[in-house]
């Protein structure tokens, strides 16, 4: 009996310790500023963009709302602003490491070469690039982009790895860099590039926005891999812990099918790689 009850204390002391520990980090900043500045994109749709009313917007969007409201009831605020931060291709990551921006809501992919600048936290959507084109270019697989002029985002990840399959290929290709998404598709729509690189579901969301969908072609074939996680400064640990949290509780409580719905339902179920994915990131408390 003594010693359960010295079991029960100490658990209790190390509890009450933990809940006493001091803030550090961006949880501390956010605490005393009452702010969060979350990083977002202005035309990565459907995961971050400018709606009609100028507002952010998107899948990503939406779980960055969820994990804010998450820390504001962990940190017990009454009330926490949201500072939106607008951010390029380029921009996203040195804006994570100075500081002014907390945390990214847009369509990173989580690479080893990027956490040696940044960190990142669970997964949040998986993808594959491919590449959209119009229909009278004659392009309906990965080879038939001999010879013809590609679009692809400065400064990411997508850029690198076309490039890569491109020569691993031997395809004579020529890369074209554009500003962003609706840049590349506006290019393609005028003729002045024969075909736009991205990741696929951001390429079906452009779709979409296009002036006309029936003349543009997605070709059915994947050219990388692309998991996407929100972007955070490096060591934060308790930062980390937070947004993780709060992610795990959106998929364990079956909100992330609210918010896949919203934004993918059109186009289906999750596919079997990315419902796994929501499975395996259910982490317990």
């Amino acid at each position: 009996m003594k010693r359960t009850l010295l079991a029960l204390a100490l658990v209790a002391a190390a509890s009450t310790a933990a809940a006493q520990a001091p803030l550090t980090g961006t949880l501390k900043k956010v605490s005393d500023t009452k702010t969060i500045a979350l990083g977002y994109r202005e035309t990565s749709l459907p995961f971050s963009f400018l709606d009609r009313d100028k507002q952010p917007n998107g899948y990503s969007v939406d779980l960055c709302k969820r994990v804010a409201a998450s820390i504001q009831r962990d940190l017990k605020l009454a009330d926490l602003n949201i500072k939106w931060v607008p951010v390029t291709a380029e921009s996203r990551i040195p804006a994570v490491v100075k500081g002014e921006v907390d945390l990214e809501c847009g369509t990173t992919t989580a690479t080893l070469g990027r956490m040696r600048e940044v960190d990142f936290s669970n997964m949040i959507f998986v993808d594959g690039a491919s590449v959209i084109a119009r229909t009278d270019t004659g392009i309906k697989r990965f080879a038939d982009l001999a010879g013809k002029k590609i679009g692809v985002t400065a400064g990411t990840t997508t850029e690198a790895r076309l490039r890569e399959a491109l020569k691993q290929r031997l395809i004579n290709a020529e890369v074209v860099t554009v500003t962003g998404e609706l840049d590349g598709l506006a290019a393609v729509e005028s003729g002045r590039l024969d075909a736009y690189a991205n990741d696929r579901i951001v390429l079906i969301g452009l779709a979409v926005k296009a002036k006309d969908a029936a003349k543009l072609y997605l070709i059915d074939e994947d050219f990388s891999f692309e998991p996407y996680g929100l972007m955070m400064r490096r060591n934060d640990a308790d930062f980390r812990l937070a947004v993780n949290r709060a992610l795990a509780q959106i998929y364990r409580s079956g909100a992330i099918g609210e918010i896949y719905g919203r934004w993918f339902g059109g186009f289906g179920q999750p596919s079997p790689a990315l419902a796994a994915m929501f499975f395996l990131n259910t982490t317990p408390e």
